[in-house]
């Protein structure tokens, strides 16, 4: 019971909030209020200084949650050492992903996963670039996914996709149609484009290979989230260059068209970020083995596993707007920007 009671001390810890922290162990907050009142009582001195917003840990309370993710870390790695003696993949496998992966996307996987390991539990959780590395580094999340992945210091990245970057333009656009369906870069001179915010891989790097073709465009929107890039090409504020999975969807709706280009070929490196040293579980390692597989290979499922994904509350963004939703695939648990 008293370690239950820690795995949510630390979550509450790491996230600031008893809210937070409760959502991220599936309980209501006043559970997760009365766990830490446990502890605390047990340990005869306050844990978390309530008064602070955010939350902050007292002297003890940092004391205690260093000590705590350091065992919480050990009994991992022993359950799964016992796991592997039986061959038995089982355990939660934390993942923190870029919006731009799509739910939809991610669905696939975790519904295999949990076909093929019965005993493990995904959590998934969309969020900002930066807030994916922090959370690996943090040991928030087991794995990362990212685009434009860093490689170095204390993290590790795996070579997953490379999704081919296409001209995206409302369907009435003068070069939806052009030379079947094939652009040149000159072609995107001095149209009104729809960008990524500065702060994002992707937007450094659009901008890199626009200067090294000569490509003048007039930026007149930009956002931190392909989803709004899409929205405001619909309404008629430009056109944008996005990676073409992320847009198959709207393209076979009929309210966006993709255009290759003919002069060159642009891709979207997407990567799995872990700790470096860090000790994979069996569990994680055989879901980013899955990753490397062609979800068109699964079997399609009967849906007789009960593993529907629930969606949560929507989360925040920096800019203090609703940012889409985080899920929990149940089984594989689940929970969108470039």
């Amino acid at each position: 019971m008293y370690l239950k009671f820690v795995e949510i001390f630390c979550d509450v810890a790491l996230r600031r909030s008893f809210s937070k922290g409760a959502a991220a162990q599936q309980v209501s907050q006043s559970a997760a209020s009365q766990a830490v009142l446990t502890l605390e009582r047990r340990l005869g001195t306050a844990l978390i200084d309530r008064s602070k917003r955010p939350l902050e840990l007292t002297p003890a309370g940092q004391v205690y949650f260093d000590g705590c993710r350091e065992v919480l870390q050990n009994y991992r790695a022993l359950e799964d050492q016992v796991r592997q003696i039986e061959h038995r993949v089982a355990g939660t496998v934390r993942v923190a992903a870029i919006y731009s992966v799509g739910l939809m996307q991610m669905e696939s996987y975790t519904r295999r996963f949990a076909e093929l390991y019965p005993d493990t539990q995904v959590h998934l959780e969309y969020l900002h670039p930066d807030q994916v590395y922090a959370q690996v580094l943090n040991d928030e999340a087991d794995i990362g996914l990212v685009s434009f992945p860093r490689h170095g210091g204390d993290l590790v990245s795996v070579d997953w996709q490379e999704q081919p970057m296409v001209l995206v333009v409302p369907p009435g656009h003068a070069l939806a149609g052009r030379n079947g369906h094939r652009v040149r870069t000159e072609d995107l001179s001095g149209l009104d484009f729809v960008s990524f915010t500065h702060d994002l891989a992707i937007r450094r790097e659009v901008d890199r290979w626009f200067k090294r073709t000569k490509v003048a465009v007039t930026v007149k929107r930009e956002f931190d989230n392909i989803e709004n890039i899409k929205r405001a090409i619909e309404a008629g504020s430009g056109v944008a260059v996005l990676p073409e999975p992320t847009v198959r969807q709207e393209v076979a709706a009929g309210s966006l068209v993709a255009v290759q280009f003919s002069d060159v070929t642009w891709y979207r490196p997407l990567g799995i970020v872990h700790k470096r040293h860090k000790q994979l579980t069996q569990a994680v390692r055989k879901l980013i083995e899955l990753l490397h597989a062609d979800p068109a290979s699964f079997p399609k499922s009967n849906g007789a596993n009960g593993h529907a994904p629930v969606v949560r509350p929507a989360v925040r963004n920096r800019s203090g707007t609703a940012a889409p939703r985080r899920a929990a695939a149940t089984g594989s648990k689940s929970s969108k920007r470039a």
